[in-house]
């Protein structure tokens, strides 16, 4: 930090360290402390002055709006979308809403709101403000920043994950919708691998990831997720490239679009059949869970990961604020958007899924009829067991249970070996799907179903980039917003070699050295 720095460190005090808190908060003088070389930008011996005016040259939001969609698009992300539903599903359904909406409001909303206040007031990133708390908690801050690198590198992977399936999409058919054909010569078959799984299955683990039969086999270089992955890193760096100048200018899109195409699929979704029975089971509340302390638990860590809290993200947004802007209407606002998002989100999941298990149901009725067919025509089983009004042609599910019960009562003794499903809808609902198997296998597979599904496959895996991207934005002004406060280096030099040095999954410190 140069010398004549506005910015300097205050002198010795006896006083707590957590009264300076409460006096920042109240925007009282802050009191002095030691000097100390953890000190971002201080020069050991001299001091800090941490009133800093809101004319110091610091850059700031063009406008409030635009400051509260980078906040919604950091705290929103892929985990509304594929964490919190299979969350509600495994805890007790509607139930779950109980210790998740208690805990954001006791635990979430006070340590957001905090973040915000100790951004906007020091003006500084996760560094200097752990500094400003205590030079000897500025490991913390560090500890922010490198969290953000971890986090950055595995949540860009799946930004190239989406990008690739985005341009799979225009095609009609999908080409995850069939199993693809083996020829040989003049003979046709279908991929056995294929054929035991699913064909969304089999494009996933074989067509896309590629992987192999054993770990000792590396399979070689995947080109086209190399390619999918650099795409991604250019998106993230032409984003944050000149700060918030560029990024808050790509939030007013990839912040509000992700609510168009839920609103969306929630349309679709409920003019599906059986998308009532995916939002009645997920809603339907198993209240003995919420005595179980797992589920208060994962509820806290849910609320921890949603709003962003301990990355730096946050910190470093509202840094950039005016001193004197509500930070208390802020975060109940975002912290609200954030919850009602992901109970969109949920409601548009399990409309989709309660679709798609009824569509395996009435696959499960065909195959098993069948199987019942075979069985009356070689005499293994009576056609008396057979109720009158049963039409094998378009039998429901009313009928095959009522069908299965009478066979199963009968033929109680060797039941099991004529190997007859129950071919039950709540089976299928309490298959639980989370994280990429929901989004790129579960989810794509329902939308096969879809008329024009390449349209809704195109809608579905750009909300999931834009989601990953504004998350990304966020992660990436945790790492440079405290670096450039640190150290005094080139804005746009700096983003570009840390994209480099990332997208070659590189040491992180490599970019800061």
């Amino acid at each position: 930090m140069p010398k004549n720095s506005k910015v300097s460190q205050h002198e010795h005090t006896t006083e707590h360290v957590t009264e300076s808190v409460a006096d920042l908060l109240t925007h009282q003088e802050p009191i002095h402390y030691n000097s100390s070389c953890l000190n971002a930008g201080g020069i050991p011996g001299k001091k800090i002055v941490l009133n800093t005016p809101v004319n110091d040259g610091r850059p700031a939001w063009n406008s409030k709006l635009q400051y509260i969609l980078a906040q919604v698009g950091f705290s929103v992300g892929l985990g509304n979308v594929w964490r919190f539903p299979y969350l509600c599903q495994k805890n007790g359904g509607g139930a779950y809403l109980v210790p998740y909406f208690i805990l954001l409001i006791v635990i979430g909303v006070p340590l957001f709101f905090l973040e915000l206040a100790v951004g906007q007031k020091i003006r500084r990133g996760s560094i200097g403000v752990w500094n400003y708390v205590c030079p000897r908690l500025g490991g913390i801050g560090v500890s922010s920043l490198m969290v953000c690198g971890f986090v950055g590198l595995y949540y860009n992977v799946i930004i190239g994950w989406s990008i690739f399936y985005f341009f799979q999409s225009f095609q009609y058919p999908l080409p995850w919708a069939e199993c693809p054909i083996r020829r040989n010569g003049s003979l046709a078959s279908v991929e056995p691998e294929c054929e035991k799984s699913s064909a969304t299955t089999y494009f996933w683990y074989r067509q896309t990831l590629n992987t192999t039969s054993t770990i000792a086999d590396s399979g070689g270089l995947n080109i086209k997720m190399t390619l999918s992955l650099l795409v991604a890193w250019i998106m993230v760096c032409l984003a944050v490239i000149r700060g918030i100048a560029s990024s808050g200018k790509v939030m007013y899109f990839s912040s509000l679009f992700p609510y168009v195409v839920l609103f969306c699929f929630l349309v679709r979704g409920l003019l599906l059949k059986g998308s009532v029975d995916g939002i009645t089971h997920m809603f339907t509340p198993k209240l003995e869970k919420m005595l179980e302390p797992q589920v208060w638990r994962e509820a806290a860590t849910q609320v921890f990961f949603a709003l962003g809290l301990g990355f730096g993200g946050v910190i470093a947004f509202s840094s950039y604020n005016k001193i004197d802007n509500n930070c208390h209407f802020d975060a109940v606002l975002v912290s609200f958007i954030n919850f009602f998002t992901s109970i969109l989100a949920t409601l548009v999941v399990f409309a989709v899924l309660g679709f798609k298990a009824n569509l395996m149901c009435e696959k499960c009725v065909i195959e098993n009829a069948e199987k019942i067919l075979g069985y009356l025509n070689s005499n293994v089983l009576s056609h008396d067991l057979i109720p009158s009004h049963v039409n094998f042609s378009k039998m429901s599910l009313v009928d095959y249970a009522e069908m299965y019960g009478v066979i199963r009562t009968v033929k109680e003794g060797s039941f099991d070996r004529l190997g007859l499903d129950p071919c039950l809808l709540e089976d299928e609902l309490n298959k639980s799907v989370q994280g990429t198997g929901l989004a790129f296998i579960a989810f794509t597979e329902a939308m096969t179903h879809f008329p024009a599904s390449p349209f809704w496959s195109v809608m579905f895996f750009f909300m999931l980039i834009n989601l990953g991207l504004g998350s990304m934005i966020g992660t990436m002004t945790g790492i440079t917003t405290p670096v450039l406060d640190t150290y005094k280096v080139q804005k746009e030099l700096f983003t570009v070699q840390t994209q480099i040095h990332w997208g070659k999954k590189r040491s992180n410190s490599a970019s800061f050295c």
